[in-house]
Parts: structure tokens; C-alpha cells; sequence
């Protein structure tokens, strides 16, 4: 534990270092901490699974549905459905290993996209809902590396100048009120939220100081000063893709510039 605490002030202490040579305009020296930086943060990740293995054995997370019955779109359904944002694949996965049981992995999301917006092509709406892309604020264009559920209203979709640390708050946020409502943690819900909080000034000094209500509150707090500002930037984009886009582009977005055409 030590170890782990030890690392922790390094790594707060790497950040300052990084921001004061972003400041100073000393790209060498950035380039240098970064790397110092990451190593700090795997030796930091490699300490916390050695911890955390030799602790006594947590009570688990209470699941999610079942994961091994469940088709790999509805157990990704159900992790974004926690998270309320739209969210990479390696997140999706693990939000699933800290919930719910059964194997899920990135190279399972690669084609499901493609295959969400082929089953939609072929019969519209025949879906209660259907995993598409999350949309560029700018160009109406699917965001890379982004899934999103197409019950979300248009504007939770649109991905614009803030929106990634918006949702990155809101998430965090979600994540942290699921686990205050558990009660009982396990290590991997732990880790997940540990992930977050790391990056959240005044979310936790350490992973074993951090409660979710802390996080929560925290994330909520930073959330509130880009909030507003996000909000409308995307409504914006969100009324020029249902004024401009087919339904499904509305779904899985358009080709760069073909927007802006249409609205030309």
C-alpha cells in the first residue's frame, strides 16, 4: 500500500511538472515527463492488481444480467445504459468485467457497429434500439472509436469540443452513484472507478482513500463549469443533423463534408 500511495504522489507530482513545461512551451521536457509519466502509471497499475490480489477476497459487485445468455449487443447495451454517455469499446468491456459475468472483449465490438447499421438498412426501426455511432459536432461524421445507443436523444450523441471530458464527468459520475447505491465493491469496480477519479481534481488522494461519494461529487463539481457550454454547442449540431441527415445517418453518421453540402 505504501508502494501504491508512494506512486500516486509521483504521478500527481509528473502532472504538475507536465503542465508547467506546456506552459513554458518546452516541448522536449513534455515529451520526457509523458514518457516518465506513463511508466510511473503502469508500475502504479501493476502494484494495485498485486494488492489487491493478496487482500482477502471482496464480497463481488452485484451483477448485471447474465452475461453468458445474453447476446454481446445487449451486454453492451447495458454498459452504456450505466455510463449515459457514449463510451470506447476497451470502457464498454470494462464496465461489463466489473458487473457482469461472462466473456466480452474489444475484438467482439470491432464489426457491431457495422452490423447495428446493416440490420437498420434492411428494416428500419425494427429494433427496440440499435448501438450506432456517436457523431462529430463539426461534420456529422461518425466519431472514431465511439459507441452510443440510439434511444439517446440527437444532442447525447454529438461529440463537440468538451463533450469527451463532459461525458468522461458524466460518466465517472454515474459509475460512482451505481457504486454508492451497491454498497459492496469488488476489486474490478474498484479499479474501474479508481480509473476515473485519478484524473478528477479532488475525486481521492489515493485509491484507498477514494469512496464513490467523493468521486461523485467531485466529477459533479468539474461538470458543472463545462456543462453549459457543452450543451450548446451540441444542441446546435444535434438540430443541423435532423434537419440535414437521413434517419440512418442520424444513426451512423455521414461522409466528412457531406453535411455541409447538404446545408449549402
Amino acid at each position: 500500500m505504501e508502494q501504491v500511495e508512494a506512486l500516486d504522489r509521483r504521478i500527481e507530482d509528473l502532472r504538475t511538472e507536465v503542465r508547467r513545461a506546456l506552459t513554458a512551451g518546452d516541448r522536449e521536457r513534455v515529451a520526457s515527463l509523458r514518457k516518465q509519466l506513463r511508466q510511473a502509471q503502469r508500475e502504479w497499475e501493476a502494484l494495485l492488481d498485486e494488492e489487491l490480489a493478496d487482500e482477502t477476497p471482496l464480497v463481488p459487485a452485484p451483477r448485471l444480467a447474465s452475461g453468458p445468455l445474453l447476446p454481446v449487443r445487449e451486454q453492451v447495451h447495458q454498459a452504456l445504459t450505466l455510463l449515459g454517455a457514449p463510451a470506447a469499446p476497451k470502457l464498454v468491456v470494462a464496465v461489463h468485467e466489473a458487473f457482469a459475468t461472462g466473456e466480452l472483449t474489444p475484438t467482439k465490438l470491432t464489426s457491431l457497429r457495422r452490423d447495428e447499421e446493416r440490420s437498420f438498412q434492411s428494416a428500419p426501426y425494427s429494433r427496440p434500439y440499435y448501438l450506432c455511432a456517436a457523431l462529430t459536432a463539426d461534420h456529422l461524421a461518425p466519431a472514431r472509436g465511439l459507441i452510443a445507443v440510439s434511444s439517446w436523444p440527437m444532442a447525447t450523441r454529438i461529440i463537440g469540443p468538451l463533450s469527451l471530458r463532459v461525458d468522461f464527468l458524466t460518466a465517472a459520475t454515474r459509475l460512482a452513484e451505481h457504486l454508492e447505491r451497491l454498497g459492496e465493491t469488488g476489486p474490478n469496480a474498484r479499479r474501474l472507478l479508481w480509473r476515473f477519479a485519478a484524473t478528477i481534481p479532488g475525486a481521492a488522494t489515493s485509491a484507498y482513500s477514494m469512496t464513490p461519494a467523493a468521486v461523485a461529487e467531485a466529477a459533479q463539481a468539474e461538470l458543472a463549469i463545462h456543462l453549459d457550454a457543452d450543451r450548446s454547442h451540441r444542441e446546435a449540431a444535434a438540430k443541423r443533423a435532423l434537419d440535414q441527415l437521413t434517419p440512418a445517418q442520424q444513426l451512423f453518421g455521414t461522409r466528412l463534408g457531406r453535411a455541409a453540402a447538404t446545408g449549402s
